[in-house]
């Protein structure tokens, strides 16, 4: 079955190539390509579309780099230029919540409707935040590259809860991040350390050949 947002994309991508003349567009890595075109149409401003809760059903716990080590007195450590913070998860949970169901695709080829619920990333952020935001696992094995836009995104969430049940290990617990305007890879398993940062950085499977944007 197609998938009509990609098939949007697709219309996109050609009428931008159109415009900007096809050998210019040739000369484009096909990931800057993507990247570009995705933030050109969508932006910040698209919303993922939700679902029923009673659709909600737990996802594959795909991938277990970072999670392979129990973590003992978890907080989440979180960087800016001005300095560096600590939070515990219960500091996390008094802030501002949401709770939302939304389709986790995966890069594999299957999709689930999840339900969630954290605080949004954007209630950590600095006033001031630099373009970047990476986030690691405490043992930095698993890490992952964001911009700010998809960052403080307001469906970005800092998650701690899935389908009314707190976040078991192979899923992320403590917390998780979940971004549904991007593909699985982009949802880090337990985190760690969130860096606001003006350097864009490094990602675990675009070092591996994938798109370090990964939108949708």
């Amino acid at each position: 079955m197609s998938n009509p947002r990609r098939s949007f994309l697709k219309f996109g991508l050609g009428g931008v190539a159109l415009g900007f003349g096809l050998r210019q567009a040739l000369s484009i890595n096909p990931h800057e390509w993507n990247e570009a075109v995705t933030r050109r149409l969508f932006g910040a401003r698209r919303l993922t579309p939700t679902f029923p809760a009673s659709q909600a059903k737990d996802p594959r716990a795909n991938g277990d780099v970072g999670l392979e080590e129990e973590v003992q007195d978890w907080q989440l450590r979180i960087e800016d230029p001005s300095g560096q913070r600590q939070l515990t998860l219960a500091q996390l949970q008094a802030l501002p919540t949401n709770s939302m169901t939304t389709e986790l695709m995966c890069v594999e080829g299957w999709s689930q409707v999840v339900s969630w619920k954290g605080t949004p990333l954007r209630n950590i952020a600095p006033a001031q935040a630099p373009e970047y935001v990476s986030l690691k696992t405490p043992d930095e094995l698993y890490y992952v590259g964001l911009d700010l836009e998809s960052a403080l995104h307001p469906q970005t969430l800092l998650a701690w809860e899935m389908n009314g049940q707190p976040l078991t290990p192979e899923h992320g617990a403590p917390l998780r991040l979940v971004i549904p305007v991007k593909y699985g890879i982009k949802n880090i398993k337990r985190i760690g350390t969130i860096q606001f940062t003006p350097h864009r950085p490094k990602d675990y499977w675009n070092d591996r050949g994938y798109d370090w944007y990964a939108a949708l």
